[in-house]
């Protein structure tokens, strides 16, 4: 079972210390973690707004870069030790708010609206499963690997899906979903061992 991950627990994995070598020293002390979590809240609509006028040169940086404020505040509070327990519940919920408002404005649109519902319905049931877990008073358990790998190739499958109407390159969308269906499988790996 993982449980919350704490500064006392902390796991700093292979690519926190790539990161925090590289890109993360670039980022100031005064800056944390959860700045970047609400960055990434705070962005969402600006998104779904330039995604609505179909505005691909702003809407595929835009995305890009509000999916590696993903990374990074996860990375900072690994390596910074600057976990929180507002961090930890809050970091999901803004992944889940920015990958599914995504999947049901362009991707129920551009691939198919109940592909996009499986995408949707599964993130629901994972937010489900926490508050569940919560009421029952068992604690907040951090994202495991599946969990990881889920984001990943979400990330992977909407910036492709994007890439391709920003290019017009048609290769990119079976790849799209190919890995979007990648994705629900660890969605429901994730989900599974979650809930044990």
């Amino acid at each position: 079972m993982n449980y919350l991950m704490t500064n006392e627990n902390v796991r700093v994995y292979w690519y926190d210390k790539l990161l925090a070598k590289t890109v993360l020293r670039l980022i100031p002390r005064d800056i944390h973690p959860n700045h970047l979590t609400i960055l990434r809240v705070i962005m969402t609509p600006f998104i779904l707004y330039y995604l609505w006028l179909e505005n691909w040169n702003v809407v595929v940086p835009f995305f890009l870069f509000a999916a590696l404020t993903d990374l990074f505040d996860g990375s900072l509070a690994r390596t910074r030790k600057q976990i929180t327990t507002w961090g930890t519940i809050a970091d999901p919920i803004a992944d889940k708010l920015l990958i599914a408002s995504v999947v049901i404005l362009f991707v129920a649109k551009e691939i198919n609206v109940y592909f996009a519902g499986v995408i949707v319905f599964v993130e629901a049931s994972i937010a489900t499963m926490a508050v569940v877990r919560k009421i029952r008073g068992n604690p907040f358990i951090s994202a495991n690997w599946y969990g990881k790998m889920k984001m990943l190739f979400q990330v992977i499958g909407v910036s492709a899906l994007l890439i391709a109407r920003w290019s017009g390159v048609e290769l990119f969308v079976p790849f799209s979903v190919g890995t979007l269906s990648i994705a629900i499988l660890f969605a429901l790996m994730s989900l599974y061992t979650y809930g044990l």
